[in-house]
C-alpha cells in the first residue's frame, strides 16, 4: 500500500476506531476530509470486503425483479390471477423497493438504523414476501404481502449495499458501484431458468419457498460483517485536495473529481440538479422496468419458442449485470456524465432494434437487441449511485441517493402496469415504440447535469493553492 502521507502529522487525535491517529484536512473549497486512518484499522480487515458482501447480498435479491417475469405464467395458473394481476404485483414490488431507499436512509444518517439492522430486518422481509407469493391465492394479499413487504424488504437491502459501497470508495466508486449493482441482474439467470423449465402447479409451493429461505440465509450472513466508515473518511493513500497518491485513484478523481462540500438533502434539491437526476431515473428505469416485464411475453407473441424466449431474458440479466460493471470501470476513465448519456441514449435505440427484429421474425437479431436492451437497462442504476455522491458528498448520500432512487418507484407504476394497458391499446410495437422515444428524452435531461458549485472548465483542482489543514 502506498505510504500516508500523512503519517508524519505532529498534531492527531485518536479515531473512535482503533485509537489510529486521523486528520481533519480541508481542500481549498473549504471541504474536509478525515485522513491518516486505514481500512484495516477500522474494520480490521480490507474493505474489499464491503464490495463482496453486498455484491452476494444483491445477487440473493436479484430474483424478486429480473426472473419474475419468468413465473408470471405459473402464478396466474396456480392462483387464478390475469395477466394484469400479476403485472400489478410486481408495479407494487418496484414501488415499495425504490420508495423505502428515501426514509431508510434518513434513519441509517440519523443513527437509528444501522447498516446491520436494516440488513437484517430486510431478509426477514423478503421470506415473507416469497411465503405471501407461494400461499396466498387472493390477489390482494398477495400485492400486500409480495408487493409491500417484499418490496420494502428487497429496497433495504439494496440502498444499504449500495450505500456501503460508495461510503467505502469515495476516491473511484465508480467500478465497485458497478461490480455491486450488476448482481442484483444477473445474480437472477438460475432463477430465469427454473421458472421457465422446472416451474410449474406442481411444484410452485416448495420452489418459492426454498427461494425465500435462500434469500435470508444468504443476505442474513452478508449482514453480520456490515459496518459504516466514520464521516468524512478519505483512504490514507490518496491526498484529497491534490489527487496524488495512487495513479489509478488519482486519474478517476481528475475525470470525477469530489463534491465541492457535503450537501444536505435540501441543498442538493436547491441546487436543481437532484431534481434533473430523479427525474432522469423516472423516464429510464420506466424503460427498463418495461423491457424486464414484457420481453419474455413479446418473444412468445411473434411465434419465437420458449428457449429463445427464456434465453433473451437470460441474455438481458447476465448482460445487464455485467453491464453495470462494465460502465461503472469507463466511468472512472471517461467521466461518470458522458457514460450515463451513452447508456441511456443505447437503450433507448434498442426498444426500436427489438421492434425490427419481431417484425423480422429474426431470432438472433432479437436476442442482439436484448443483448443491447439489458446493457441499457441496467448500467445506469450505477451510474446514478455513484453520481450522486460525486455531486452532493458521502455523508448524506444514503438520503440523498434514496431521494434519486424514489424516481424508480414512480417508474415502476408506468413500466408495469401501464405499460401493460399501453399493450393492450397499442400492441407491442406501439409500447416498444413508446418507451425508446421515452429513453431519447431521458438521455437530453441527462445533457443538462452539472456538478454543483464547480465550473466546467476546471474540475480538477490539482496544483491549486490548498487551505491551510485543521487536525483533530
Amino acid at each position: 500500500m502506498t505510504a500516508d502521507p500523512y503519517a508524519a502529522s505532529s498534531s492527531s487525535a485518536p479515531s473512535d476506531a482503533a485509537h489510529r491517529p486521523y486528520r481533519e484536512v480541508t481542500d481549498a473549497r473549504g471541504r474536509v476530509y478525515r485522513v491518516g486512518e486505514t481500512d484495516r484499522d477500522i474494520l480490521g480487515h480490507s474493505r474489499n470486503l464491503m464490495v463482496y458482501l453486498p455484491w452476494i447480498a444483491m445477487m440473493a435479491i436479484s430474483v424478486f425483479e429480473y426472473a419474475y417475469g419468468s413465473a408470471e405464467d405459473t402464478l396466474s395458473h396456480a392462483h387464478g390471477w390475469t395477466q394484469s394481476n400479476t403485472f400489478w404485483i410486481l408495479s407494487v414490488w418496484v414501488f415499495f423497493q425504490a420508495g423505502i431507499a428515501f426514509p431508510a436512509g434518513w434513519l441509517r444518517e440519523k443513527g437509528i438504523l444501522t447498516a446491520r439492522t436494516a440488513m437484517y430486518i430486510g431478509s426477514g422481509m423478503c421470506l415473507l414476501g416469497f411465503l405471501a407469493l407461494s400461499h396466498l391465492g387472493d390477489v390482494w394479499l398477495a400485492i400486500i404481502g409480495f408487493g409491500v413487504i417484499g418490496g420494502i424488504g428487497a429496497g433495504l437491502i439494496y440502498a444499504t449495499c449500495i450505500n456501503m459501497v460508495g461510503k467505502w470508495f469515495p476516491e473511484r466508486r465508480g467500478a465497485r458501484t458497478g461490480f455491486v449493482n450488476g448482481g442484483f441482474a444477473y445474480g437472477s439467470l438460475p432463477f430465469i431458468f427454473i421458472f421457465n423449465y422446472g416451474f410449474d402447479t406442481a411444484n410452485y409451493h416448495r420452489v418459492l419457498d426454498l427461494i425465500g429461505c435462500y434469500i435470508m440465509i444468504v443476505v442474513f450472513g452478508c449482514a453480520f460483517f456490515f459496518k459504516d466508515p466514520p464521516k468524512n473518511w478519505w483512504p490514507a493513500d490518496v491526498d484529497p485536495r491534490t489527487y496524488t497518491g495512487d495513479q489509478k485513484n488519482a486519474t478517476s478523481l481528475v475525470k470525477n473529481p469530489p463534491a465541492v462540500k457535503q450537501y444536505t438533502p435540501r441543498e442538493a434539491i436547491r441546487t436543481g440538479m437532484l431534481p434533473l437526476m430523479w427525474l432522469s431515473v423516472v423516464l429510464t428505469a420506466g424503460v427498463s422496468i418495461f423491457g424486464i416485464s414484457f420481453q419474455v411475453d413479446y418473444a412468445k407473441e411473434v411465434g419465437f419458442g420458449p428457449l429463445v424466449a427464456a434465453s433473451s431474458m437470460g441474455v438481458m440479466a447476465v448482460v445487464n449485470g455485467i453491464g453495470r460493471g462494465v460502465v461503472g470501470w469507463l466511468s472512472d476513465r471517461w467521466g461518470r456524465k458522458s457514460t450515463l448519456v451513452f447508456v441511456i441514449v443505447v437503450l433507448g435505440l434498442a426498444q426500436f432494434g427489438v421492434i425490427w427484429a419481431g417484425d423480422l421474425r429474426n431470432e438472433w437479431l432479437f436476442l442482439f437487441f436484448a443483448f443491447l436492451s439489458g446493457f441499457g437497462g441496467g448500467a445506469f442504476y450505477p451510474l446514478f449511485a455513484a453520481l450522486t455522491p460525486d455531486y452532493f458528498g458521502e455523508n448524506y448520500n444514503a438520503t440523498n441517493y434514496g431521494l434519486v432512487y424514489s424516481g424508480k418507484l414512480i417508474s415502476g407504476l408506468f413500466g408495469g402496469g401501464l405499460g401493460s394497458m399501453v399493450v393492450a391499446a397499442w400492441g407491442y410495437d406501439g409500447a416498444y415504440a413508446l418507451a425508446g422515444g421515452v429513453s431519447i428524452v431521458a438521455a437530453a435531461i441527462a445533457l443538462l447535469l452539472r456538478q454543483p458549485g464547480r465550473s466546467q472548465t476546471g474540475a480538477s483542482s490539482r496544483g491549486r493553492p490548498l487551505a491551510a489543514d485543521a487536525t483533530t
